[in-house]
């Protein structure tokens, strides 16, 4: 019986293949690149080891949480949990806190498993809701396992009972996703394959991919997340360095690959690949296949269908080759016939069989069974419902939809999935996802064939082609040919890549942001209410921009309806921000020349000469010379001499040839109207960007003097977990420049005192010095340990300052590319950024050992030191010769300028935000991990007020002036760790407006004129505009 288990089946294989590669992880490009392996017998021999040490510490037929990341050793820990008589439930350290929090309530887990890399992550982000000790640490399997109890009252979760997994007949529990069985697979797999991991573990097509590997003595191959997201490079390591055999991929992370690797690569004469199995999205259709598909081509290529809460894999078809070459092939694949012990039916609305027709999916079995929330038992039998729609015809289901994706527009029935299908088979279409935006305005967003091509094959893709508004028209040309009017997109959106959600399908939702942000940003650049009449015009008729309009022509004369003119009136009043009841008729009824002769009565005589945009949410237009590092033509002397600023967390500013001072308190302004307390501010998403994991580094702001405008060029530069750097424009959101570094990136960057430096740490130890145009590396320092700490830079002398986890603090000079001096902080590591003061050569540093220094900027000699004996996270700051910082201890400190503690002031919790200060009313806010923001009096501590948040405040508040946002006085924006941004006033901490984020935040908010940037741990860095209006009286 021991076989029937998963363990039983990869132990059988590693039997007969012992001397065998059975896992290998690839965090590089190429199998010379980073690439290590396990053989057969080391995988079973480490997973036995594991599973005793569990045997030791917990408790018997008990489920245990995996909270970990790509790595080569996973195997070893689900077999080691396997081996133990418990089954392994996966936790996403991807996911906000209170996700796993439930998880772990719902399931009764006692125990996790936490790798060691992201041991201080669980501990930040479930602290809130679970109470951990630890173990044990084992250092040879990098993991450390933690006993855990969910507190009484856990916020942000569901008070649901802790359930044990009980199913009377159904021992032997393997996983916990949210179902409870493998599946029936391809019997094709053998010792010779290699099967790639495409999924993370909270998806539960991982465990087919791993088990279907070890299981028959194959090769697992496993990359990290963040080389699933760049086509090119994971199609060299998958097709070239490794020649996967097996791969099961959603059609969206496989059409990513684009036309020409897909050719070349996937499905040539000579691929390597045996089985593709295609799931979890509606399978395309056999022409878009067999367009990429060699006539000798090999490769079986199956539709696999199921849900997560019955099986993995419910129904499987093999796609015939002669469907493939047919001249005439269906529009679509069927789901195919019910695997092992599978029980697949389809019922009508009224729950009766259907035999032909259409119908709702339903999967059970007597073997296929599983617990959802609250139910305690599972009948054996059951079926559940899939919420999946088909077709049944000669007793082939074929897949039609969601029912939410079956609507009625114009009173008539429209299939989006059949909309999305029709407009993937076009020639300049390379993928398509449809949707509807604000559940009316019908959207298509399309990656064009050049497009997704040049996408594939490089990191920097210039413009496509063809220019987009003809690819755009001939799309919509043929779609008004070949579908009725009401099935015709009211917008075509060209976008480099469809945006995907952790487990490989379309992100729609992150499709809709990229669809406001460009349609919010083309009605800005629009001048007057005539331009703006133009723009809206064009857009809701699919016209290209150059195209002229007669000023007696008439909306629906033109080839507009009703729906479409219904559009264009809600988009005319949302931009111009004024009401009207009769323009919907006069666009249908009236001509171009009316439309805008009404629109001229609506605005007021001083706005209607002048321009739209100052009501955007953003600027009117991108400032000159940042599209792109091709259009940079300056050179770095040119630049310094021009000057430029450098905004940071904290308020700080740096300035290079300017009249102020390095440091300045109080940020300058692009512009607005003095609204003063008479009005009411939002916050509201103007750009988002997609990092590839979390953002817990905070944003650098650099501002360029522009020859050509009085506008700065502005740009944004922030890293990720993802080991990315990105650099933004600020207005628009648009991709400058990315590169890729050694590892995760958690600290902010910083901008040398030339100007041509982007300089950044990472947790592979080096301090890199980036070309601030290109992202190219110009100098690479190594330190001894990950580098977390932000680097500051000397506006004298152009040192860079930058703490590590060796416990060292390094002075670098990035022109003669050498370190000038090095110190040892006394113990633990150098977690909190230096902050120097330039005018007094001094250089303040914290480390985890709870030493906090005073060193000589230009020696790194000590001047004092002060010790706590509680780590530092926080990092210092100065004012008026006083050095301020937060303590594990829930304290805030504030010492003389000789070391000296002058005062402290205790939290109700432990201080990881660092201070900041409002030098107009002598005070100072700080944050605490008890969920308030502080502001205290510089001179003794005591408190003025305090502001109580919904989560922790990890971040350091930033201090701006609310003049750009239309508010009169001094502001403090401030992010708790719940994912909600606070604004509030400084004098008394009373709250102006607020802003939530989908995702936690450990990133501190950064602000310049009325636009805030701010980093989110659900993988993207958001932009969001700051706006008054008045009060209605």
């Amino acid at each position: 019986m021991a076989s029937r288990t998963l363990y039983g089946l990869v132990l059988a294989a590693a039997s007969l293949h012992a001397d065998r590669t059975a896992v290998t992880f690839c965090g590089g490009s190429g199998a010379s690149d980073g690439s290590v392996s396990l053989l057969y017998r080391d995988l079973i021999q480490l997973s036995e080891e594991l599973s005793r040490v569990l045997v030791k510490y917990c408790s018997p037929s008990s489920l245990i949480g995996l909270y970990c990341s790509d790595d080569l050793l996973v195997p070893v820990w689900i077999l080691g949990i396997l081996q133990s008589d418990a089954a392994y439930v996966p936790l996403d350290p991807e996911a906000p806190g209170f996700v796993a929090a439930k998880v772990m309530s719902q399931c009764g887990i006692k125990y996790c498993a936490v790798t060691n890399g992201l041991v201080q992550q669980f501990q930040a982000s479930l602290m809130e809701y679970i109470t951990m000790e630890i173990c044990v640490e084992l250092p040879k399997f990098r993991v450390t396992l933690m006993q855990i109890e969910s507190r009484p009252v856990a916020k942000g979760t569901d008070q649901v009972r802790a359930q044990t997994v009980d199913v009377p007949g159904y021992k032997g529990l393997a996983y916990v996703l949210h179902t409870s069985g493998t599946t029936g697979a391809p019997k094709t797999i053998s010792a010779g394959d290699v099967v790639f991991l495409a999924s993370p573990l909270t998806f539960d097509p991982s465990v087919v991919d791993i088990f279907l590997a070890l299981s028959s003595g194959a090769q697992l191959l496993i990359v990290p997340m963040v080389m699933k997201k760049m086509p090119n490079r994971l199609a060299r390591l998958l097709f070239k360095d490794h020649r996967t055999t097996v791969l099961q991929v959603t059609p969206t992370l496989l059409m990513r690959f684009g036309p020409r690797i897909l050719q070349q690569d996937v499905l040539s004469s000579s691929s390597s690949v045996r089985v593709l199995a295609l799931g979890g999205e509606a399978c395309p259709p056999p022409a878009l296949l067999s367009s990429w598909r060699h006539k000798d081509n090999k490769t079986c290529i199956y539709n696999i269908y199921g849900v997560t809460e019955v099986s993995c894999w419910a129904c499987c078809y093999k796609i015939p080759e002669s469907l493939l070459l047919s001249i005439n092939p269906p529009s679509s694949v069927p789901l195919g016939a019910p695997l092992m012990e599978t029980v697949v039916e389809v019922r009508d609305e009224h729950g009766c069989i259907v035999s032909e027709g259409e119908g709702q999916v339903f999967i059970g079995g007597e073997d296929r069974v599983c617990l959802l929330d609250g139910e305690d038992t599972a009948v054996p039998g059951t079926k559940r419902a899939t919420g999946d729609w088909v077709t049944v015809k000669d007793n082939q289901l074929y897949y039609l939809g969601r029912r939410d994706r079956i609507i009625k527009r114009n009173g008539k029935r429209l299939n989006l999935d059949s909309l999305q299908q029709l407009i993937l088979s076009l020639p300049q279409v390379q993928a398509c996802a449809v949707g509807l935006y604000e559940g009316l305005r019908l959207l298509a967003f399309v990656v064009s064939s050049a497009a997704g091509d040049q996408m594939a094959a490089s990191a920097f893709p210039s413009g496509s082609a063809q220019p987009d508004a003809d690819v755009t028209s001939l799309i919509l040309k043929q779609l008004s040919l070949l579908l009725p009017s009401h099935s015709v997109p009211d917008a075509l959106v060209l976008v480099p890549e469809l945006s995907l959600t952790p487990h490989g399908k379309v992100d729609m939702e992150a499709l809709m942001r990229t669809y406001s942000r460009q349609r919010g940003l083309r009605f800005s650049q629009a001048g007057d209410l005539k331009e703006t009449l133009l723009t809206g015009w064009q857009e809701a008729l699919g016209l290209p921009g150059d195209v002229s309009i007669d000023e007696q022509s008439n909306f629906l004369f033109a080839g507009g309806d009703s729906l479409k003119a219904l559009h264009l009136c809600e988009d005319i009043l949302s931009s111009m921000g004024v009401s009207s009841s009769n323009l919907l008729e006069i666009i249908l009824d009236g001509t171009f020349s009316d439309v805008l002769h009404h629109l001229t009565w609506l605005v007021p005589p001083e706005e209607s000469s002048t321009s739209i945009a100052k009501s955007k949410k953003r600027p009117a237009s991108p400032p000159t010379g940042i599209i792109g590092k091709r259009a940079h033509k300056s050179t770095e002397m040119e630049e310094e001499k021009l000057g430029f600023k450098v905004v940071r967390r904290a308020s700080e500013v740096m300035e290079v040839n300017t009249r102020k001072a390095d440091r300045t308190e109080t940020l300058q302004v692009f512009g607005g109207k003095d609204l003063s307390r008479s009005a009411n501010m939002s916050l509201s998403l103007s750009w988002s960007s997609d990092t590839g994991r979390c953002v817990d580094a905070s944003p650098v702001i650099v501002l360029r003097d522009n020859q050509r405008s009085d506008v700065p060029k502005a740009t944004v530069l922030i890293g990720s977990h993802s080991h990315r750097v990105q650099a933004l424009d600020l207005v628009s959101g648009n991709l400058l420049w990315e590169r890729v570094l050694g590892d995760r990136i958690e600290a902010s960057a910083a901008v040398s005192r030339c100007g041509s430096l982007v300089v950044v740490g990472c947790y592979d130890g080096c301090v890199y010095f980036l070309c601030s145009d290109s992202g190219e590396t110009r100098w690479l320092f190594k330190t001894g340990n990950a580098v977390k700490s932000s680097p500051a830079v000397d506006p004298v002398s152009g040192l860079v300052v930058v703490g590590s986890h060796d416990g060292h603090v390094y002075a670098l000079n990035p022109q003669l590319q050498l370190c000038v001096w090095k110190h040892h902080c006394g113990g633990g590591a150098v977690f909190s950024s230096p902050h120097l003061l330039a005018t007094h050569r001094r250089l303040y540093a914290a480390s985890l050992g709870g030493q906090l220094l005073c060193l000589d900027l230009d020696s790194g000699h000590v001047v004092w030191s002060y010790c706590r004996d509680t780590p530092f996270f926080s990092s210092p700051n100065s004012f008026c010769g006083h050095v301020v910082i937060g303590s594990v201890d829930g304290n805030i400190c504030c010492l003389r300028d000789t070391g000296e503690l002058l005062w402290q002031f205790l939290t109700e919790g432990p201080v990881f935000s660092s201070p900041c200060f409002v030098p107009e009313q002598q005070t100072l806010l700080c944050g605490s991990h008890d969920g308030r923001l502080y502001c205290l009096n510089c001179a003794d501590g005591s408190l003025v007020w305090t502001f109580q948040t919904t989560g922790k405040v990890y971040s350091t508040p930033c201090v701006f002036d609310g003049f750009a946002a239309g508010q009169k006085g001094v502001l403090v924006g401030v992010a708790s760790t719940d994912g909600t941004i606070w604004i509030l006033d400084v004098r008394d901490g009373q709250i102006v407006t607020s802003h939530t984020l989908p995702g936690e935040v450990f990133s501190s908010p950064v602000v310049w004129g009325n636009i805030l940037v701010i980093g989110c741990r659900n993988d993207y860095v958001y932009c969001l505009n700051l706006k008054s209006e008045p009060k209605d009286v």
